[in-house]
């Protein structure tokens, strides 16, 4: 997926100015940035929420503005950040839905839907919830149980949303071991946005630094992540050290 000299505005307000940047295949890329930034916004842009005011977002090298939702269905696959079912409707069925999206379609599933549906409970640990209500569910479980939705979608893209956003530490480290399984695994690429910038140095492969809707830094965590590139994307002076090989910033 590329992007190219991205412009968005609410009205008066501009939100995103000239952004640029390029997703590698088979990677994992993290957008981060404080508050305002611009992050869900050009979330929304390139999972065809919103229409850039200027600029173009290609994926294998058409433009997704000329991409119907169906095709790029098929091709991109999105949990996003606030997800609301009824809490009666079973994990099997919430998890279907994502490859028999009607509820008239429940009796006609294929053995290679059966096999998908199988594979994506498996594959985020929701199988032994299969039967029980998604209401009854942790937060965390929950969250895995919407992966595995978009994961029937059998795409070679997976966008997330703040995946980690209400959850505590521990399921925090789930949801990206998770993540960094299916991207290692099984080849898919990710894009995701996160909060908590040591968790972003660890689970990517690459980072967009977004600051007052332009990129001011984009690349790989350990060449780009410095005193100077966290004061520039939060406006703070906060140390970068080293733990086991990896850049670790000291926010306290």
């Amino acid at each position: 997926m590329e992007v190219r000299g991205l412009y968005f505005s609410y009205g008066k307000n501009k939100v995103l100015r000239d952004a640029s940047f390029t997703i590698q295949e088979g990677e994992i890329t993290t957008i981060m940035g404080a508050n305002g930034c611009g992050k869900s916004t050009l979330f929304n842009l390139m999972t065809k929420n919103l229409c850039p005011r200027k600029g173009n977002i290609f994926l294998g090298g058409r433009n997704i503005q000329n991409l119907a939702l169906k095709e790029f269905a098929r091709k991109v696959s999105i949990v996003h950040q606030y997800n609301t079912s009824a809490d009666d409707i079973t994990v099997e069925r919430l998890v279907s839905f994502g490859r028999t999206p009607h509820m008239k379609m429940m009796q006609a599933r294929s053995q290679e839907d059966e096999e998908k549906i199988r594979w994506a409970m498996e594959v985020t640990n929701v199988e032994q919830y299969r039967y029980r209500e998604v209401g009854r569910l942790s937060g965390g479980q929950r969250q895995r149980v919407w992966i595995a939705m978009a994961l029937v979608q059998s795409t070679k893209i997976l966008f997330l949303d703040e995946p980690t956003t209400y959850l505590d530490i521990r399921y925090q480290i789930e949801i990206l071991e998770l993540v960094r399984r299916l991207n290692r695994e099984y080849g898919i690429t990710i894009i995701m946005v996160l909060h908590d910038i040591n968790q972003a140095i660890h689970y990517s492969d690459r980072i967009i630094g977004l600051k007052d809707g332009r990129v001011a830094a984009w690349g790989a965590p350990e060449e780009i992540i410095t005193p100077e590139c966290i004061r520039e994307l939060y406006g703070i002076s906060l140390g970068v050290t080293n733990v086991e090989g990896k850049k670790f910033v000291l926010t306290v």
